[in-house]
């Protein structure tokens, strides 16, 4: 099998009877994926391996409609991976048992992702497309030993050029080769591959490869083309095989433990973001009823000020509007006591008996102290995308998928020009609404509002993340005006 530094290998999950040695089930970080795995799981595991995968997805997503340079995405990518769904890499393996269980995991979340990306022909090319992506800043970051271990142990299709072949091409070949930035005397010398030119499709429109007779001769610089190609269109056959779920899982659509599973997956994917935000902060300090006036013009996000702008406006909010308003707020850090307060303040046109029957015990029910006393969490964004659709009158929901183009423009620049978003800012948010990529352009406003801060453009709401959580988009705004308050005050005692 033909051999060189550049290339790496990828993982490929082995079933127990194929595992030999120490080597394990799992041989390699890298994996193609082809079979599906055999072992045990319970469903609490099948959600959360694939719900970490598809934050990781989501997030390349994002990338893609941020326009980010292929080192700012593989940076993006590679941070969430380490957070998310890290692997060790057979050299700096902390205990085989440790890495093994990784790459069950992620080979877990892959097929469990398969399922619920198969069913419609638009899931199926964002998944097939994110998931080649993130092979490929797998395949950019792993060691060279082992990836050349991984590609020596797949068929690629491919022949190797043989001395006599090649000198007979030489002119050809050598027109192929790319020349190095700092000259050598003694150039190494190129080795090249032949297969057939349907399999590097990327390479012959961009002539780097010399074709003859239906093959491509590629050169060894260029031969992580044939991998990735062959990891997409194995990928693609595979869910085009699994998209018709009656044949192949004739039993799964009356499973009531997946179906909603994966049912809420394929819809967190579709709306361009992970299914969920887990941790949303509050901001650490009390937050009082007559304070939310000057938050929600410096940190809430736009959805939040409609809100905030509407209650205001109207002295009152329907059911919908006041639960998705009330939530956050209690998730931010107002109590119940000071949540009292504000809401009897903001329907000021009622009498103190009426708010009490009606709104002052849906209060107390939303911060567990009526009713079943669950502790209800501020809804994300993938919930306020996806449920609860507003209607006439209604004043909830996201505004960059709930608005017409023109009333989200004019929202933009009502809400936000104070803080340095202004008409020239316009074109690019309203791409990426209609694109559907709402919390792309939610993150975007983030950056320019908060530009005057350091925030520039690609950080996100810090690390290159996307906004996923209305809670997140305020957490964050608060942190920054802190930290620049207490950078300001820190300067000041060193002046004095």
């Amino acid at each position: 099998m033909f051999k060189h530094s550049d290339i790496k290998p990828q993982k490929r999950a082995l079933t127990t009877s194929e595992s030999a040695g120490t080597a394990g089930e799992y041989p390699y970080r890298l994996n193609f994926y082809e079979r599906p795995p055999l072992f045990e799981a319970t469903v609490e595991d099948l959600e959360e391996c694939a719900i970490d995968r598809l934050r990781i997805l989501a997030e390349i997503e994002s990338s893609y409609a941020r326009n980010r340079t292929w080192d700012e995405l593989k940076g993006v990518t590679g941070k969430l991976c380490r957070k998310y769904l890290y692997l060790n890499s057979n050299k700096t393996a902390i205990g085989h048992i440790n890495s093994q269980e990784q790459r069950k995991r992620d080979h877990l979340g892959h097929f469990v992702l398969r399922l619920a990306f198969c069913r419609s022909e638009e899931l199926r090319r964002r998944f097939v497309k994110a998931e080649t992506t993130l092979f490929q800043v797998r395949y950019d970051e792993d060691h060279i030993p082992e990836r050349i271990e991984f590609i020596n142990s797949l068929n690629f299709g491919w022949t190797k050029v043989g001395a006599d072949e090649r000198g007979s091409l030489e002119k050809a070949l050598k027109a192929l080769e790319v020349k190095p930035s700092t000259p050598s005397d003694n150039p190494p010398i190129q080795d090249y591959v032949k297969v057939h030119w349907t399999k590097v499709p990327d390479l012959v429109a961009k002539r780097r490869v010399f074709l003859r007779g239906g093959f491509a001769y590629v050169s060894s610089q260029e031969i992580s083309s044939i991998i990735f190609h062959e990891f997409e269109s194995r990928l693609e056959k595979a869910l085009e095989v699994r998209s018709t779920p009656p044949k192949c899982f004739p039993r799964m659509d009356e499973d009531t433990r997946l179906v909603p599973i994966l049912n809420n997956l394929s819809q967190g994917f579709l709306v361009g973001i992970p299914s969920e935000w887990s941790s949303a902060p509050s901001s650490g300090d009390e937050i009082r009823a007559e304070m939310i006036g000057d938050m929600a013009k410096k940190h809430f996000p736009l959805c939040m000020r409609n809100l905030h702008e509407c209650l205001t406006r109207d002295r009152h909010l329907k059911h919908f509007g006041r639960l998705q308003y009330g939530l956050f707020l209690k998730v931010l850090g107002l109590s119940i006591d000071e949540a009292i307060h504000f809401w009897r303040k903001s329907f000021s046109n009622l009498t103190d008996d009426k708010f009490n029957k009606e709104y002052k015990y849906n209060i107390r029910h939303s911060y567990g102290l009526e009713g079943k006393r669950a502790n209800y969490p501020a809804k994300s964004c993938q919930q306020i995308l996806t449920t609860d659709k507003p209607g006439v009158g209604d004043c909830h929901g996201c505004p960059y998928r709930h608005f017409s183009p023109e009333n989200l423009q004019s929202s933009l620049l009502t809400h936000y020009s104070s803080q340095g978003l202004d008409t020239t800012d316009l074109h690019e948010i309203m791409r990426t609404v209609k694109d559907g990529h709402y919390h792309v352009a939610c993150t975007r406003v983030f950056e320019i509002t908060h530009a005057r801060k350091g925030v520039k453009k690609g950080d996100g709401i810090g690390g290159g993340e996307s906004v996923t959580h209305p809670n997140q988009y305020a957490a964050r705004s608060i942190e920054i005006e802190k930290e620049q308050s207490q950078e300001g005050t820190a300067m000041a005692v060193v002046v004095d």
